[in-house]
């Protein structure tokens, strides 16, 4: 069989990178006052942020679109060459370029015009967001408990009435069904491709009609019956 287990989401980072100092510090204030106990580091300009993006990493950032060095936009679109990636929140005035963001993904967009009224929802929306993350699958493996976090799990493969998890951490093999597992899983980003595949979502590099290929190269057969069921799952994924 298999479970999940929650963990605590410990030394939150956040960044916040917007040119107004005014504006800065209130959402500086605002932020630690919906997380207390965070670590808040802020930027003034879209260069000074990317440059410690290089090295210190943070778990939300919260982004002005309308910046004159570096836009928002600019920015979100090299958050992808990052080893990991924060949970990005758009801050504007500018309504109007919220469907412009949509390609960027960002995970909210707040308005200045109502931030006071909107930040401690979306917060909240970023901490569930970070505890899912983090939850881990646990399994009997040669006699030992192991628990993978499910951002590092790839896929799992049905073996008669065994299972292949393949995971950032190597290749494990557990007595289990594969509908078993996709059942504890249901809600949290695996697919069904294929009846004795199961893969994460995030995982996917590309999904086609016939065959998915991951961010490592490999390729996994989709099965005619669940080609439909998983191409709506994962567009929905990258909406």
């Amino acid at each position: 069989m298999g479970e999940i287990n929650a963990v605590k989401t410990e030394g939150l980072r956040i960044h916040i990178c917007d040119d107004e100092r005014r504006m800065l510090q209130m959402i500086a204030e605002k932020v630690s006052e919906c997380l207390p106990g965070s670590e808040v580091r802020t930027f003034s300009s879209g260069a000074a942020l990317l440059a410690c993006l290089q090295t210190n990493a943070c778990d939300i950032l919260l982004l002005d679109i309308d910046m004159p060095d570096i836009t928002g936009m600019e920015i979100a679109g090299q958050l992808s060459l990052l080893e990991k990636r924060p949970l990005l929140v758009f801050v504007t005035s500018h309504d109007e370029l919220v469907y412009d963001s949509f390609c960027y993904h960002p995970f909210a967009f707040l308005r200045k015009s109502s931030f006071d009224r909107e930040i401690k929802a979306a917060l909240d929306d970023c901490m569930r967001e970070l505890q899912h993350r983090e939850r881990h699958f646990c399994f009997r493996w040669e006699g030992k408990r192991v628990c993978l976090l499910l951002s590092e799990i790839f896929y799992f493969e049905a073996e008669g009435n065994y299972l292949m998890v393949f995971s950032k951490m190597g290749q494990y093999r557990f007595r289990s069904t594969i509908t078993s597992v996709e059942n504890t899983l249901a809600g949290c980003g695996f697919i069904r491709i294929h009846k004795g595949f199961l893969i994460n979502q995030a995982a996917v590099r590309l999904l086609g009609a016939k065959e998915v290929e991951l961010l490592d190269g490999t390729m996994l057969p989709v099965g005619k019956s669940y080609a439909k069921t998983a191409k709506e799952q994962f567009l929905r994924y990258l909406a």
